[in-house]
Parts: structure tokens; C-alpha cells; sequence
């Protein structure tokens, strides 16, 4: 074990992608993705407002909007075409268009119109901005019908309020309490991430063999034990990775964990045994590494889009839910999510570890092919 280690970091020093991917580029790329969505929480997203009506329910208005932490009041236009084309440039992720007469119609009970335009291709800032300027308009609608029922006689403001806002409500959102979008984002897209860099690395691993010194000759007189002793210290590399990943999360950066430790840890073998496996299976049985690449980056690429964290799985058409019980990625987040979010005993786990299990059949595929090969004559492999 020792030589075969002492071998594979060899191997690793004189591979220059090899060696990137197995120890500093993966912890490189989580710590960017963590960077990016370190903050959290969107705040004081711009936005531009075209008063067309210039009172003092519009100024109001106005001040309502960039008083909501969400976004911020950046530019007030005179025209909409002005707004129109800031919008159009990314200047500001919407423009609020107040119409004529909003005081007027107000007073009137006319029930006025405040226009929003935003660019719905921007899913995540649709949402909030949508969020907080339907926000925006309650607090406002509510502030002036309590004004309106003190004028008509209620003298108490609770009162008054109650009679503008007969029901109110209040949001609790469970498991992620602050709306932490790295919670959720971050957690999802590194083992994402983690899932190609390990799928390369084995094809990598596997093609330098035959670039060196040939299929034949690295597999020898005892081609399983040579195929299990490549794996190994990979799979020990990787384990590695998985672990710093869970101890900066869950443990430096203090992110709830309810569940218990060994279950993810049981789950991340699993998981890297199974991209493994399946990088075994792209390369050994098309013995080119530019197809298996091409196979890899085709089958691991759109995990994230399959995953079900942001889209829901129960949503998804017949064709995507087979992608997704075919990536290990899936079955593994399934399982750290309902450890880091509800902490359930590891019975309620079995069913996603079988499916990791499962992936084990393409090691045993691999481990076959290996055998078929050793048989092969000539020195070309």
C-alpha cells in the first residue's frame, strides 16, 4: 500500500492538472463560491422611479421603497423612456413608474396603479424586487387607511389599524431562519462542483497509465490489485476534501447541523466511490480520454440543475427526474440536507445510501473490464 501511494504521488507531482485538482483547486473553487454568496442576504438592490405625479403620497410612496432593506431608490427619472433605458443598460434591476394623479385617485378611493418593470430573466432579483415592492405598497396602503379610519372616528390608532389591516400575518421560515441564500446555495453547488473534480481526476489518473506506459503494462500479472491500488489513494484525497468541506460549513462557519456526523461522512465514501466508478466506466471501456472528458462533462455538468434545491424535483419532467437518480450527487445532497436541516435518524437515510450503494455496480462493471483487457495481447493498450 505504501509503494502504491508512494507511486500515485508521483504520478500526481508530474500530472500538472492532476495534481491541481486533487489537492488546491477544488478548495480554491469552494472558497469562491462561499465568497460570493457570503453576504447571504441581497440588500439595497437599485432601482429607478419615473414620478409622474409629484405629491406628497407619491414622495411617500418613494420613501417607502428605499426604506425597504431589499432595495434602494438609486435614480428618480423624469420620463419613462429615461427609466426605459436605464433599465435596458443594468443600471437598475426595475423601474417603478408612479402614474398621474396618484394622490387624486388615492383620496378618491380610485384604487391607483403603481407600474413595475423588471427583467424577469434575472429569476432570484424578480423575486426579491417583487417581494419588496408588494411590501412597499402594503405598508403604504396600510398607513393610509388607518389615516382615513382615525379621521372617521376612531380615535385609537390600534383600532384604526386593526379596521385597515383586519388580518395580519406572520412568516416563519423553518430551517434557514434568516433566508441565508449561501445557506442553501452554497451547501448545493460545492458538491456539485466536487462531483466533476473527482470524475476528472479518475479519467486523468487512468489515462496517464496508458500514456506512459500502456494499459498492459500498469494492470501486469495482477490487474484487479493494481486497479484497486490506483483508486485508493484518490478515493483517500478526496475523502479529505469532503471532510475540510464539512468542517468549514458546519463547523468554522457555524452553519446549523442537526443531524449526526458519520451519516454524512458514510455518505461522502459513497458518493466518491460511486463518481469513481463512473468515471471508470467512461474511460476504460472507450480507452480515450478525450471522449471520456466529453462523457463526463456531458453527464456531470448540469448537476446542479438537477439536484432539486433550486427547482423542485417534484416538478420535473420524466426525463429529468432520470438524469437526476443517475447523478450521486443527488442522493448525497438528499442525505446532507436532511441531516444538516432535520437531523433524522439513519434508518430515514437507508434509502439514498442504497442508491449510493447501487453506483458500487459500476466499480464491479470496471473491475470486469479491467480483467478483459489484462487478457489482450500486444503492448498497444
Amino acid at each position: 500500500m505504501k509503494s502504491q501511494l508512494a507511486r500515485e504521488w508521483r504520478l500526481i507531482r508530474k500530472e500538472g492538472w492532476l495534481l491541481s485538482i486533487t489537492t488546491w483547486l477544488p478548495l480554491v473553487l469552494f472558497t469562491i463560491i462561499w465568497g460570493i454568496f457570503s453576504a447571504g442576504i441581497a440588500r439595497d438592490l437599485p432601482i429607478g422611479v419615473v414620478d409622474l405625479d409629484h405629491s406628497q403620497v407619491s414622495r411617500q410612496l418613494v420613501r417607502s421603497y428605499d426604506a425597504n432593506p431589499t432595495l434602494a431608490v438609486s435614480s428618480v427619472y423624469t420620463s419613462v423612456a429615461e427609466g426605459s433605458h436605464a433599465l435596458r443598460g443594468g443600471e437598475i434591476y426595475a423601474l417603478v413608474v408612479i402614474p398621474t394623479n396618484l394622490e387624486q385617485d388615492t383620496k378618491l378611493g380610485k384604487s391607483p396603479t403603481a407600474t413595475v418593470f423588471y427583467n424577469s430573466q434575472f429569476v432570484l432579483i424578480g423575486k426579491l424586487v417583487n417581494s419588496a415592492v408588494a411590501q412597499a405598497h402594503g405598508t403604504l396602503n396600510a398607513q393610509i387607511d388607518t389615516l382615513k379610519n382615525m379621521a372617521s372616528g376612531s380615535r385609537v390608532p390600534l383600532q384604526a389599524l386593526g379596521q385597515a389591516v383586519p388580518v395580519s400575518n406572520q412568516i416563519t421560515p423553518l430551517y434557514n431562519s434568516n433566508s441565508h441564500y449561501g445557506q442553501f446555495l452554497v451547501s448545493a453547488t460545492i458538491p456539485a462542483i466536487w462531483q466533476i473534480a473527482i470524475v476528472i481526476a479518475t479519467i486523468i489518473a487512468l489515462s496517464a497509465e496508458q500514456r506512459n506506459a500502456g494499459i498492459n503494462e500498469w494492470l501486469g500479472t495482477e490487474p484487479l490489485s493494481n486497479f484497486a491500488g490506483k483508486l485508493i489513494p484518490y478515493t483517500l484525497l478526496f475523502l479529505v476534501q469532503g471532510l475540510i468541506f464539512l468542517t468549514a460549513l458546519y463547523g468554522q462557519l457555524g452553519w446549523p447541523m442537526h443531524g449526526q456526523w458519520w451519516i454524512l461522512l458514510l455518505a461522502q465514501l459513497l458518493m466518491v466511490l460511486a463518481c469513481q466508478g463512473v468515471a471508470c466506466l467512461f474511460y476504460l471501456f472507450t480507452l480515450d480520454a478525450t471522449k471520456a472528458m466529453s462523457l463526463a462533462a456531458g453527464f456531470t455538468a448540469p448537476a446542479f440543475a438537477f439536484v432539486g434545491v433550486t427547482f423542485p424535483a417534484t416538478d420535473m419532467p420524466g426525463f429529468a427526474l432520470l438524469w437526476r437518480a443517475l447523478l450521486p450527487v443527488t442522493h448525497y445532497l438528499d442525505i446532507q440536507l436532511h441531516q444538516v436541516n432535520h437531523g433524522v435518524p439513519a434508518l430515514n437515510a437507508m434509502p439514498q445510501m442504497l442508491c449510493l450503494v447501487a453506483f458500487l455496480l459500476t466499480l464491479v462493471l470496471s473491475a470486469w473490464r479491467v480483467g478483459q483487457l489484462a487478457k489482450m495481447e500486444g503492448g498497444s493498450l
